[in-house]
């Protein structure tokens, strides 16, 4: 089944504002969400509806919560986002940060207490398009860990997202590098067990440390967990969106201390810089731009199409479902349904937006 952008917008608001009782925030964060589904991201689309109805029905997401500054000292910011949508606070915080990098070419913005995030993209993307080199580390505190150590058989922490985002210069658009620092996000696990395949060799791992391609042993009882991606390196990272997102903020690393049910807790950190802070951004836009055409002019290996940069592969997702729709699994259209049914929508309205999910 497919949907175009406009009709799943339609349905996400009408969800999320029934569950909310706050339509003005479920719009802004549905366009988001739609926008993840857009570039190909569908682990942060409106798969996520059904956690977010789940967290305001225990009252573990503040839907009319805003972003709150905790300390001011001029580019260093530390921001409470008060359980409040990620997609609302994370806007909010990050409108600091830049006004703040501004006046002083540089901001650190600490942000705690955000619910879910969403994509860490379109907050260094923010900042890209205000002109700013941005780095976000950040982490996440759930109701359980789901990403096992490097060296381990049992997992220890969330998937703790990384990204970092430079200004589109004279030739190239924006360099977007925005992941997940396990081996595959926990909403590409999510989509594979509802579409009934299998995860990629080497993202999954069974509790007693085996490899494992069936996604199924992350929603059930056996305990499994996703591994860092590239082994040490990527549990080295992880650790960092711990220490300097959940730690630096006040939010806290992950801990089982702080597992509640139905929550999704994000902490970051996110500085910007100013590339013309030592005078010299159209050089650097030079620079960017030559090495940009020498990498992408490697002859394409057998299998690919061309090299592709970071916010390559989002750009050319979205041009196509824009044009052709976006397709929803069986199991996702299952969960969007039951999601509106908690949520209050009267069934005749799901109907008239999206037809029989």
């Amino acid at each position: 089944m497919k949907l175009s952008a406009e009709h799943l917008t339609s349905l996400a608001t009408s969800i999320l504002g029934h569950a909310s009782g706050n339509p003005a925030a479920a719009n802004k964060v549905a366009v988001r969400l739609v926008n993840a589904n857009l570039t190909g991201h569908d682990s942060h689309g409106v798969g996520m509806i059904p956690a977010y109805v789940e967290g305001i029905l225990a009252g573990q997401l503040v839907p009319d919560a805003n972003a709150m500054i905790v300390q001011d000292k001029g580019p260093f910011v530390l921001v409470d986002g008060q359980q409040g949508f990620g997609h609302i606070v994370a806007e909010q915080a990050m409108d600091i940060a830049i006004e703040r990098a501004k006046v002083s070419h540089f901001a650190v913005l600490s942000l705690r207490n955000s619910f879910h995030l969403g994509r860490l993209g379109d907050w260094g993307a923010m900042a890209a398009e205000a002109g700013f080199i941005c780095i976000i580390y950040a982490n996440v505190q759930s109701s359980r860990p789901i990403v096992a150590p490097f060296g381990g058989s049992d997992a220890r922490f969330v998937t703790n997202p990384y990204c970092t985002a430079i200004p589109a210069t004279q030739k190239h658009p924006m360099f977007l590098l925005d992941m997940a620092t396990s081996t595959i996000a926990m909403g590409k696990a999510r989509v594979a067990d509802l579409s009934g395949k299998q995860v990629p060799e080497g993202s999954v791992i069974d509790a007693q440390g085996n490899p494992t391609t069936d996604p199924s042993v992350m929603f059930n009882e056996a305990g499994g967990s996703l591994t860092t991606f590239g082994a040490h390196k990527g549990f080295g990272l992880a650790l960092l969106g711990d220490i300097l997102g959940g730690s630096f903020s006040g939010g806290g690393a992950y801990s089982p201390e702080r597992e509640v049910d139905a929550n999704i807790t994000n902490n970051m950190m996110a500085i910007l810089i100013d590339p013309d802070v030592f005078g010299a951004a159209e050089a650097f836009g030079i620079d960017v731009d030559k090495y940009t055409d020498w990498v992408k002019a490697s002859p394409h290996a057998p299998g690919f199409d061309a090299v592709q940069l970071p916010g390559d592969p989002e750009r050319r997702s979205e041009l196509d479902r824009r044009a052709n729709g976006i397709f929803l699994d069986a199991g996702t259209r299952a969960q969007l349904k039951e999601a509106a049914q908690n949520a209050g929508v009267p069934p005749a309205e799901v109907e008239a937006l999206a037809g029989d999910l």
